[in-house]
């Protein structure tokens, strides 16, 4: 199996999961009332945390963009995360959950997340590691899967950069914001009860 078939399994999975996302997210509500204080403020840490996804992702896109199947990438954010763009996807994943106002969906959201991007690290992993061999494993041995480790972070003076690629990128992160108008939009059809609510979550 080859790292764009493992790719391209990652992206339908989670296509899967997204589509069954929105249906929890119809029927969710928050147990804080909508107009409150907290309600509000989880809300916006939310939507702060998925602007913190799309520019980072789009930051490490400036060093991994079209590169991922050519060549070992050790540098930048690579440098302190060996998924750099899975790790800001988690956190964005997170801030989707929170625009219903709850922290227990995010929570749930970016854990479901992190299972989806770990069962495909570890494909890729098998796959770079016989590709690179013990480069890759020297690697694989210092630097965290997911978890950023700012100490060893490292760069080069120059970067080759392709901006296809990184506006690409940039655009697909774009779609984290759609769960902002997707949430107001759900909040508003329960209000009228077209749609059920099912969960009333913390």
């Amino acid at each position: 199996m080859s790292i764009a078939t493992v790719q391209t399994i990652r992206k339908i999975v989670l296509w899967l999961a997204v589509i069954v996302g929105i249906f929890f997210f119809a029927v969710s509500t928050s147990r804080y009332p909508s107009d409150g204080t907290l309600h509000e403020m989880i809300e916006w840490t939310g939507i702060v945390l998925i602007v913190v996804c799309i520019l980072g992702r789009t930051w490490a896109s400036l060093y991994i963009g079209g590169r991922k199947i050519d060549q070992l990438v050790t540098i930048g954010p690579y440098s302190v995360t060996r998924n750099p763009l899975y790790f800001f996807s988690i956190l964005g994943a997170i801030g989707v959950g929170m625009q219903v106002g709850s922290i227990v969906l995010g929570l749930i959201c970016g854990a479901l997340a992190a299972t989806v991007f770990a069962v495909v690290v570890v494909q890729e992993e098998h796959l770079l590691a016989a590709r690179y061999k013990k480069r890759y494993r020297d690697y694989l041995a210092s630097v965290p899967r997911f978890i950023p480790d700012p100490r060893r972070w490292r760069d080069e003076k120059t970067l080759t950069i392709r901006p296809p690629r990184v506006l690409m990128t940039f655009a697909d992160a774009l779609v984290f914001l759609l769960s902002v108008p997707l949430a107001e939009g759900f909040e508003y059809l329960q209000e009228i009860g077209a749609i059920p609510v099912l969960f009333h979550l913390w």
